[in-house]
């Protein structure tokens, strides 16, 4: 059995790439919830990975100590290896290698926008936090997708769901929560993201939490 240490489905935005994947995949797991910043998150996030953050899948199938793989990139990989038949990548191995890429991308840039634009699925901030640096992320984005959907034909960015959808999914959200303008191509994706059946049910299970991270909370704290 699969288990996913996650944080709060409100803010994080790396443990939703993770679940994600899972949830579209129809891939059985326990989902193991850790609120962030708490007493209990410290004191537990060490038994399951040094590193001290999440996502964490936990994989017992072998029998004995679980299997842990850690980041959500590693995590991602793991499962289209481990379930082949799911297709998380694209079959193509160009596209598959393109679909590689532009995670890569994710997971390592858009640095303007992810700061200014802390992930918060429960708020409603249109308008806060705009600047060049965020348009010039969001310029890219908007290319990258057009690009895809256009050579694949959408809803999604390989037509049907990958790892890439997935990756993206947290900015979708702040598309959202921020109000961002994108020309008409893009928000047929990004509604196609936000209707996926894992996405609702991430963001409800949002508004039902009630733990409150100030950190994440920048525009609300200072009113």
């Amino acid at each position: 059995m699969l288990k996913l240490v996650i944080g709060n489905k409100t803010y994080s935005s790396w443990s939703l790439r993770a679940w994600l994947v899972l949830v579209e995949a129809d891939i059985p797991f326990e989902e193991i919830p850790l609120p962030l910043s708490t007493p209990t998150f410290a004191t537990e996030i060490g038994r399951y990975t040094p590193t001290g953050r999440v996502p964490v899948l936990l994989d017992d199938a072998g029998g004995g100590e679980p299997f842990v793989v850690w980041d959500t990139l590693a995590i991602a990989e793991y499962l289209a290896e481990r379930f082949p038949d799911k297709k998380l990548w694209p079959l193509d191995p160009r596209q598959r290698a393109r679909a590689r890429s532009i995670c890569a991308e994710m997971h390592s840039g858009f640095g303007a926008l992810r700061n200014a634009w802390p992930m918060n699925v429960t708020a409603t901030l249109v308008g806060h936090g705009w600047s060049i640096g965020v348009q010039n992320d969001l310029d890219r984005l908007c290319a990258m997708w057009t690009e895809l959907l256009d050579a694949h034909g959408g809803p999604l960015l390989f037509g049907s769901f990958t790892i890439a959808d997935a990756f993206f999914a947290p900015v979708i959200s702040r598309l959202a929560t921020y109000g961002a303008k994108v020309p008409e191509r893009v928000a047929t994706y990004r509604d196609a993201v936000l209707e996926l059946a894992g996405m609702r049910r991430w963001i409800a299970d949002a508004h039902k939490e009630t733990a409150f991270v100030l950190d994440d909370e920048p525009y609300r704290r200072a009113r």
